[in-house]
């Protein structure tokens, strides 16, 4: 059961150590509430218990099944007990992150309903992230009370060059943060996440990988275009495109069969089409990109090879290029590949 509460002027006691509750102690806060946080029971029996609780949140690390099957809260029991006994609802917090690691969490394509349960998790958990655009960052003030920092990439411009990242990383652990790396898609798919995670392991930090939702498989699926059909295709390839290909790749891409995935590729979608058609790849070979996948500006242009240098010049990024006869699963596309290629707006 989820039930939502305006925490507005609401008279909260915070119960745990300091370094446990200071994510739940900034979350209390920034939703208006007035906390009051006891960090051992002696020093509530001290000063006395506060008479005016509107309800209790309890952080303790090593919560465990009581007798009867009731919920056991340590050291706090006593307190719960006290509150509970007047009528004051008791909820629990989890325990801050540890402090000095780094987590490389994927953020899928920038919808906030595409991350999993382990990268709320660590971004609740977080004192420090480092985001780049293509995760969903905007959500980023509602998830996570961490001090935010962009280190955002465009297309041939970085804001902030990798190797400072990787620095930053270690920088931020080494000074006792619990640090998150938010990036889009998977961070080891075209992601950089490995060359994150040696830098991190050279410096003896210690570093864990949340997968995330790769935007090769979630773009295409936002499309209604499956990488994979039993009948029409059987394999995918998903490849970079930010970087033209030689000829000899041209020739071994058109010769594999199966969906070609290309991410990072309309700004040289035209040399990576002209040269499939000079590898044999037919013209008629139906192709899609598709942009701002998920979004609710998300935007579906289909084609075909012959004609993709013409139909998606107004194309942009950040866009996902699906070249293969999956792209003829798109709702209607069949007339309008027959005829000529149309922007279709599909949130």
């Amino acid at each position: 059961m989820m039930l939502e509460l305006s925490l507005e002027g609401l008279n909260v006691l915070l119960l745990g150590e300091p370094g446990a509750t200071r994510q739940a102690l900034a979350r209390y806060r920034r939703e208006g509430a007035v906390v009051a946080h006891l960090a051992s029971p002696a020093a509530f029996l001290r000063a006395g218990l506060p008479g005016r609780v509107s309800l209790v949140a309890v952080v303790a690390p090593s919560v465990r099944p009581g007798a009867g099957g009731r919920v056991h809260d340590g050291v706090w029991q006593g307190i719960v007990d006290h509150y509970r006994a007047a009528g004051v609802p008791v909820v629990r917090e989890p325990a801050a992150g540890s402090r000095g690691v780094v987590t490389l969490v994927g953020g899928g394509c920038g919808a906030e309903g595409l991350l999993t349960r382990d990268a709320l998790d660590a971004l609740r958990d977080a004192d420090v992230v480092l985001y780049d655009r293509l995760g969903p960052w905007e959500s980023l003030p509602a998830l996570s009370t961490a001090e935010l920092v962009d280190v955002g990439k465009l297309p041939g411009h970085h804001k902030v060059p990798q190797e400072e990242i990787n620095a930053l990383l270690v920088e931020q652990a080494r000074a006792g943060a619990n640090v998150v790396r938010l990036k889009g898609g998977d961070p080891y798919v075209f992601g950089r996440g490995s060359e994150e995670l040696d830098a991190c392991t050279a410096a003896n930090v210690p570093v864990r990988v949340v997968s995330g939702v790769s935007s090769a498989i979630a773009v295409p699926a936002a499309a209604g275009i499956p990488v994979t059909q039993r009948g029409v295709s059987h394999c995918f390839t998903v490849i970079s495109g930010h970087a033209p290909l030689s000829s000899a790749e041209h020739a071994h891409l058109a010769g594999l069969g199966g969906t070609l995935v290309v991410l990072m590729g309309v700004a040289n979608l035209p040399h990576l089409a002209a040269g499939l058609r000079r590898a044999g790849m037919a013209n008629s070979t139906p192709l899609a990109v598709i942009e701002r996948g998920h979004h609710v500006d998300q935007r579906v242009t289909l084609t075909e090879l012959g004609r993709a240098e013409r139909d998606t010049a107004g194309c942009g990024n950040p866009a996902v290029i699906v070249i293969g006869d999956v792209v003829r699963q798109a709702p209607d596309s069949g007339a309008r590949l027959v005829a000529h290629a149309t922007a279709v707006d599909t949130a």
